[in-house]
């Protein structure tokens, strides 16, 4: 479950503060004693340089991670490169406070402090992602990780003016398809080359830029080709001779062409992306075909007098469904500096997207998913008035989605959103103060077939959100945040209605669902400076008419889920302190936890168990190292018809060397070790954790060439 970070960065790098501000209370108190030291003996030891932070694209205002008023991931540079795995929320699982829904090899998402789903937007350069991933966890992200050049994870204020529905946070994948600039040389770029024991993984990515005068073009590609993955020892399905997760395989082929007319005030391109990925759906389970529901309760067998023609104890491993998806999205991107009196930046990214994907079983189609969108977003940034410096913006989308064959569980539907957004920050002294506030409104329409009419509900939601950052002493802040954001239901939410085999679960909306009303309160404490650097993050959600599928029943492992509205509470810390031992030497502590509960109604489902790890890094001339011991506690806090989740432990290393070719070309070649002690784990998040357990022991080595 949980990938390391194995790049390690240089001295100088290595003793920047973390970019993603997070710690137990527990490991923040063990570090007070270096805390101390570092404070009373300042001469002692050679003073650790900083540099500052890498610019976060998605906050908005173009800031740093330090001027954040709540907690901010940012991955980059080598570190990135080494941290990737075949999806999104592999890549992101192992940073404090995020895990993954992990369904097999093909699908991933992040989940944010607990939350999944509608609740996290996944952006591309600022434009929000338009795939089936928010209806289903088997259904893919269609981000491809090996393209990105940095991904940022952010919540609080600058979240907020990407949607009021992203409570729990956003994920903003940055990428080099639109180029903002010509190369200085005339072309550039980069080919990396990986592959692993685990899935017996081979992977090749290039990216190559290129451009003369006012026009620039970029083209990239990724090939992946994946099998069945082994898993921990000790795992052993009815019918399964081996440790393979049976439909556990992941091959997917991506190429995007850009091109830019690029300026002295900026820049104006477009990009085609192209993806296809054929993975499988473990777990799926056809001993269910034909239950249906009397009242809040399920029926799987022949009714008197029938034959229900199929068996209910098969698990239906012989004949895995396949995914074949294709993705097809055009980009608009665009940047005007100083476009009038009065602004100093006008910001477009638009974009058009059509997405399908084919669920087969034995060769055959059984169910076709389609999401056909467009999105629109403008942002227009305005010079100081009176100290206050921020930006305005309009954002508007439809998507069309419709789902046909045996597992058609939501009927087809139109969605149309339209939001006006202002993000403002002011400065005084060592203080930092930033203030946003959205208004949404989303339409949401079900078609129905023939000349039958369709039900349309109509949503509106107003959302605010205050925070501060104070930088009450040299190396030190304090950041803190308050947001109050509502959330329309999703079409899905509000329709559903049926067997969704992948998940084992019959799903049953309601189109008298209300807009969610959350109140986030977020609290941050950091130490960006010295041998000793940390930061700790607590946060309350209280969340009134929360929106989340409850099980009514459960025959034989399939659920009967109702979408439903209570009131509910979301509570966490998570965190990291990191000590610099010697000059070559660090030691780091790291963990989060979560509590999620419905009042009244005891706890969540799937909410990720608690974690704490300490991570040794060393570093010697071109040489960068990393060993890393996590530890998941036994996830015993369960919702209603859910089973408790046993912890594990996972041993990760990390080995990394950065050469430069004759010719002044910049190489490195890195090696990876996941679960070395080969340990069947288990993830609680995953709908299907017994069918598809984590990847067991795994080593992965790579090379990479940038030119």
């Amino acid at each position: 479950m949980t990938h390391p970070s194995i790049a390690l960065r240089s001295a100088t790098r290595r003793s920047r503060p973390a970019r993603h501000p997070v710690a137990l209370a527990a490991m923040l108190a063990l570090s007070g004693a270096g805390i101390a030291h570092a404070q009373a003996a300042p001469a002692a030891a050679e003073a650790a340089p900083s540099l500052p932070p890498v610019t976060v694209s998605a906050s908005g205002l173009q800031l740093g991670a330090n001027d954040m008023t709540t907690p901010a991931t940012v991955l980059e540079g080598d570190e990135l490169v080494r941290r990737r795995e075949a999806t999104l929320g592999e890549t992101l699982n192992s940073e404090p406070g995020i895990t993954s829904s992990h369904f097999g090899a093909g699908a991933s998402r992040p989940i944010i402090r607990g939350m999944d789903g509608p609740r996290v937007k996944v952006l591309s350069d600022g434009a929000e992602l338009h795939d089936a991933s928010t209806i289903s966890p088997d259904h893919a992200v269609v981000s491809e990780p090996l393209l990105a050049t940095q991904i940022e994870v952010l919540r609080g204020p600058s979240a907020l003016v990407y949607g009021n529905g992203a409570v729990g946070g956003v994920v903003n994948v940055l990428d080099g398809k639109v180029p903002t600039a010509a190369p200085q040389k005339g072309v550039e770029g980069s080919a990396e080359l990986r592959a692993n024991t685990g899935a017996r993984e081979g992977a090749g990515a290039f990216s190559l830029t290129g451009g003369t005068g006012n026009l620039a073009v970029h083209v990239e590609g990724v090939a992946r080709d994946a099998g069945d993955y082994r898993v921990g020892k000790g795992w052993a399905p009815e019918g399964e001779a081996t440790r393979k997760v049976p439909g556990s395989f992941n091959r997917t082929h991506t190429g995007s062409v850009g091109l830019s007319w690029v300026g002295d005030r900026g820049y104006l391109g477009a990009a085609y992306t192209r993806q296809a990925a054929q993975y499988g759906l473990p777990g799926h389970n056809h001993s269910f075909e034909g239950c249906h529901t009397h009242g809040d309760h399920l029926h799987c067998g022949a009714h008197a007098g029938e034959d229900d023609g199929h068996n209910h104890g098969a698990e239906g491993h012989g004949d895995v469904p396949v995914v074949d998806l294709r993705s097809e999205r055009f980009d608009i991107r665009g940047e005007l500096r100083n476009p009038f009196a009065g602004f100093s930046a006008l910001r477009l990214r638009a974009g058009v997207t059509d997405y399908m994907h084919d669920e087969v079983e034995g060769g055959t189609v059984s169910t076709t998913f389609k999401n056909k969108a467009y999105d629109t977003r403008i942002e227009l940034q305005h010079e100081p008035i009176a100290g206050f410096k921020g930006l305005i913006g309009l954002q508007t989308s439809q998507r069309k989605f419709s789902a046909e064959g045996e597992e058609a569980y939501v009927q087809p539907t139109v969605t149309r959103r339209t939001g006006l957004f202002a993000l403002e920050e002011y400065r005084l002294g060592d203080w930092r103060f930033e203030a946003a506030l959205r208004h949404d409104r989303q339409t949401a329409e079900a078609i129905a077939s023939g000349s039958a009419s369709g039900i349309e509900r109509s949503h509106n939601g107003t959302s605010a959100s205050l925070g501060a950052v104070w930088k009450f002493t040299p190396g030190y802040q304090v950041g803190t945040s308050f947001t109050r954001a509502s959330r329309a239901p999703s079409a899905e939410e509000l329709y559903a209605r049926g067997l969704h085999m992948a998940t084992s679960t019959y799903e049953r909306g309601d189109a008298s669902l209300r807009t969610e009303t959350s109140q986030n309160f977020d609290l941050s404490l950091k130490k960006t400076a010295g041998d000793t650097t940390f930061g700790v993050s607590v946060y309350r959600n209280r969340i009134h008419n929360y929106i989340y599928g409850r099980t009514l029943d459960a025959v034989d492992g399939l659920q009967l889920l109702q979408y439903s509205q209570a009131d509910a509470t979301f509570t966490g810390i998570e965190g990291q302190v990191r000590q610099r031992v010697t000059r070559n030497l660090g030691v780091t502590l790291f963990g989060d936890t979560v509590r999620a509960k419905v009042d009244g109604a005891g706890n969540l489902p799937r909410i990720p168990a608690t974690r704490a790890g300490l991570r040794l890094d060393a570093n010697w001339n071109a040489w960068e190292g990393q060993v890393e011991w996590v530890q998941v506690a036994r996830q015993n806090r369960i919702a209603a018809f859910e089973t408790a989740t046993p912890g594990y432990g996972m041993l990760n290393v990390g080995l990394a060397y950065n050469g430069q070719l004759s010719s002044g070309m910049p190489w490195q070649l890195y090696l990876k070790g996941t679960n070395l002690t080969d340990r069947l784990a288990y993830a609680h998040t995953s709908f299907i954790k017994s069918a598809a357990p984590l990847m067991g022991r795994n080593v992965t080595v790579g090379v990479k060439v940038a030119f």
